[in-house]
């Protein structure tokens, strides 16, 4: 198992390095060439929302991006650093905030539909959505 692991600033400048990272490694990893914009958007939409939970929240933190070779699957991993991040910190917060709710649940549901295996959890370190995908047992190189 292959571990590739990515911290940027939480600038939404540096998704699109992240969605390229993403799928350089999903490719390398055997990923079907036909799922890859599946991949890149997924990422970009993951990161997407974790810079903005940084930003509302004003954390300087970097945003942590996990990728995952196995041998039949390929996985990634958004990390961000917000306690309770995702719907339910949006609910308890402020009405202020109810437009990054609404941003933060259209993000999920663009995810899901992109994504079959799907994972989103948070806690007092942060949240993370984890994200797989089949990937051949022999990875295809470029």
């Amino acid at each position: 198992m292959a571990t590739v692991e990515l911290r940027f600033s939480a600038l939404p400048e540096h998704v699109r390095t992240a969605r390229l990272v993403a799928a350089a490694v999903a490719r390398r990893a055997g990923v079907d060439e036909a799922v890859l914009d599946e991949v890149r958007l997924a990422v970009g939409e993951a990161c997407s929302r974790a810079v903005g939970l940084h930003e509302s929240h004003g954390l300087s933190a970097p945003v942590r991006v996990v990728l995952i070779e196995d041998e039949k699957k390929f996985s990634i991993e958004v990390g961000d650093e917000v306690p309770g991040s995702g719907a339910a910190a949006a609910a308890g917060a402020g009405a202020g905030e109810s437009d990054a709710e609404g941003e933060d649940e259209m993000g999920l549901a663009v995810i899901s539909g992109l994504v079959d295996d799907v994972e989103v959890t948070s806690g007092e370190g942060g949240g993370r959505i984890r994200m797989s995908w089949p990937a051949h047992a022999t990875p295809v190189l470029p």
